[in-house]
């Protein structure tokens, strides 16, 4: 059997894998010790947080010559065993107390350091949450409250973690600034579109230049209901600013990102000789609208190539964003994925995938879900009302009706979505004979 009949016979089992090699390329444990620093004169603290915080710990760990100690933060089941480096676990999305706790304590670990000490920051997804001191005046109830009406609210990563970070103490750059006069090397796994290391984990490292007033007109847009502490926090006479200072020494590096994740996968489709075409690494929107524009590339795809270059593999990544307005248990890789089965509208032989490379689907078990050919057909016959339950943000109940979830658990890392679509030679035949 050849390569490219393997992946003819069984897409679906080829779309795992591709998933499975985007994942791959953003283990810490193979991406993380070629960008490691020179040990210092002095000590080396090492701090991070984020979903893939424990396996950039382990893999620094693993690798580094000299002596360290450090404290990083995860989510709740994404710890590993580290010896030096202690890992705590706390709540994401919603920041909780033992994150606040945490993060305290990593503020407190790199102050009164010198200028021989080395302070080596481990940041990746979910560092936003994770890495959470309410700013002086604001309740963590209150933070967790604007955290919730912001994930409900269809707003972006970007304008989201804008906002965390001019209602804390620590991020948006006040670690830098609590570190000093030690450098500080950062090693960040993107998790977000365009990869702006001021927007990944709202930049703890990195100085930008947003204001509260962003912050505020952000809040605003989304019509999120603010206390008074917050309003006043934001808008008062004298709202906190972002302080600026930090080592002129200091360097942020990117490990992974999902670009490198989305030609990974790839590199696989080639290896199989298949033929992979990579719509973009920061697609952002609300699920249902990319799934229909992705949806409508692929009927002008099959309507105007004639390359006879078959099969075919979709490949995407980015943050689609889900404006909840049902019950359902969603998750936005599950959103985008039944929009686009309804949008393709039984169209044959397409097989596709949708999951987050951090192995939940929004607060889910799950990492995604699979649609094949008779994915509607199939619900159809169980009396599944396809659009209904998409009506109802509730894609997770759909795919789980149909034992078409994919659930790898917690992978420790984190670049984002992941959106493959397989092309059979055997539709790419049946339009061009069509035309």
């Amino acid at each position: 059997m050849s390569r490219e009949l393997s992946a003819q016979e069984n897409p679906q089992e080829f779309l795992d894998k591709l998933f499975e090699k985007a994942v791959e390329a953003a283990n810490p444990a193979h991406c993380l010790p070629a960008h490691l620093p020179t040990p210092p004169k002095g000590r080396t603290i090492v701090i991070g947080a984020g979903k893939a915080a424990a396996s950039m710990a382990r893999a620094v760990e693993d690798n580094w010559p000299g002596a360290l100690t450090g404290l990083v933060v995860t989510r709740y089941h994404h710890g590993m065993d580290c010896k030096r480096i202690e890992v705590v676990e706390a709540a994401h999305p919603v920041p909780d107390q033992k994150g606040i706790d945490a993060a305290s304590r990593i503020l407190a670990m790199v102050e009164n350091l010198s200028a021989d000490d080395l302070v080596l920051c481990l940041i990746s997804g979910g560092g936003s949450a994770l890495l959470s001191i309410p700013a002086p005046g604001i309740t963590l109830t209150e933070k967790q409250d604007i955290n919730r009406q912001l994930l409900k609210s269809g707003a972006p990563i970007d304008a989201m973690n804008t906002v965390r970070k001019h209602l804390s103490a620590i991020k948006g750059g006040r670690l830098a600034k609590a570190a000093y006069p030690a450098r500080i090397v950062t090693l960040a796994i993107s998790d977000v579109p365009g990869d702006d290391p001021a927007i990944i984990a709202s930049g703890p490292t990195v100085f930008d230049q947003s204001t509260p007033q962003d912050a505020y007109n952000i809040l605003q847009e989304y019509k999120i209901e603010l206390p008074e502490s917050i309003e006043k926090h934001l808008t008062g006479e004298t709202p906190a600013q972002i302080p600026n200072q930090a080592h002129p020494e200091n360097t942020y590096q990117l490990i992974a990102t999902p670009q490198s994740s989305l030609e990974a996968a790839a590199q696989y489709c080639l290896d199989h000789n298949i033929r992979p075409l990579i719509l973009g690494d920061a697609i952002e929107g609300e699920a249902r609208d990319v799934a229909k524009n992705i949806a409508g590339f692929i009927h002008d795809f099959l309507a105007n190539d004639l390359s006879g270059n078959w099969p075919v593999a979709i490949l995407s990544g980015g943050e689609t964003t889900v404006t909840v307005k049902g019950n359902g248990r969603g998750g936005r890789n599950a959103e985008y994925l039944l929009a686009l089965g309804l949008a393709l509208d039984h169209t044959p032989d397409i097989y596709s995938i949708a999951c987050d490379t951090d192995g939940i689907d929004g607060s889910e078990n799950n990492a995604g879900a699979r649609f094949g050919p008779d994915t509607l057909a199939r619900a159809k016959s169980l009396q599944i009302d396809s659009l209904a339950m998409l009506d109802n943000n509730d894609g997770y109940g759909f795919f789980e009706k149909l034992d078409a979830l994919i659930a790898t658990g917690p992978t420790r890392t984190n670049v984002n979505d992941f959106r493959a679509t397989f092309i059979s030679r055997s539709l790419a035949r049946k339009h061009v004979r069509s035309l």
